[in-house]
């Protein structure tokens, strides 16, 4: 029978988190800095704790190029945001912030390219939530100090010199995007970031895990779910199919044809035996 529409986007988004996860370990086999800060505290206001006003309390700033301590996702050196959703709490890492490359504090005067994934779950999310959660990915309650400039799956901001001056970092930003998304989405019980400044590879490659989970979801319509809940491809035929291109990115996470593939509590992806 057709696999459901609905069934698509979970799969789209498991093999997407799973393949960020993956990213993050090969981040750090290749001995890139990565760093894990571990928020315990999940604020419930973005002004709670932080080194700058955000939220309600904040006014909107304009951060001219003299007054910038450091600008994060110029079109010219790349720039990569998307959001992954799933309903499997125990897949994310809750308050957990990863930052692959120099933080803000170490970049004075630079122009760092900038991959951000933001990661939230929550037991009731459906897909029909994720349009009102991917607008929030792009209208982050602004610390003070911080300068968002933001088209579809790009993120371009400045941080200011006096925000820097007060400590601000990915730390604090993270913290405003989690309060902001708890604060806006009462079904969302767990957010997770990755911020990657380590190269313009880096993020590019980042934006290909983004293209291939878009595309996925869509090259879903041409399996079938049996009805032991495996997926097998309806066109057996690779040289005339569209969503080749689609099925060869993401043939490491999941086999189409004869195996389909889970989360563990761990977030990462179970492969089926492809010839059981």
């Amino acid at each position: 029978m057709p696999a459901e529409a609905g069934d698509g986007a979970v799969k789209a988004n498991e093999v997407c988190l799973a393949t960020v996860r993956e990213y993050i370990e090969e981040k750090k086999r290749q001995g890139e800095a990565v760093r894990e800060i571990q928020c315990d505290v999940l604020f419930s206001t973005p002004t709670n704790g932080l080194p700058a006003g955000a939220g309600s309390e904040a006014r909107t700033s304009f951060i001219s190029r003299e007054d910038t301590f450091v600008e994060l996702g110029n079109p010219s050196v790349g720039s990569c945001a998307f959001l992954v959703w799933t309903h499997c709490l125990s897949a994310v890492r809750a308050g957990r912030i990863t930052a692959i490359g120099p933080d803000i504090q170490d970049s004075e005067g630079q122009s760092l390219p900038f991959g951000q994934v933001v990661i939230v779950g929550g037991g009731e999310l459906k897909e029909e939530h994720y349009p009102d959660l991917q607008r929030t990915l792009y209208a982050v309650d602004q610390p003070e100090g911080y300068m968002l400039r933001s088209v579809p799956r790009r993120v371009w901001s400045r941080v200011g010199k006096e925000a820097a001056a007060r400590g601000f970092s990915f730390e604090t930003l993270g913290l405003a995007i989690m309060s902001t998304f708890r604060r806006k989405h009462p079904l969302v019980q767990a957010v997770e970031i990755l911020f990657v400044t380590a190269g313009k590879e880096h993020v590019e490659q980042l934006d290909g895990i983004a293209a291939v989970m878009r595309s996925f979801g869509g090259g879903l319509s041409k399996l079938r779910r049996q009805d032991d809940g495996v997926y097998e491809c309806a066109v057996y035929n690779c040289s005339a199919c569209d969503q080749k291109t689609v099925c060869d990115a993401i043939r490491k996470w999941i086999t189409l044809r004869r195996g389909a593939g889970s989360l563990d509590a761990q977030g990462s992806l179970r492969l089926a035996d492809a010839e059981r």
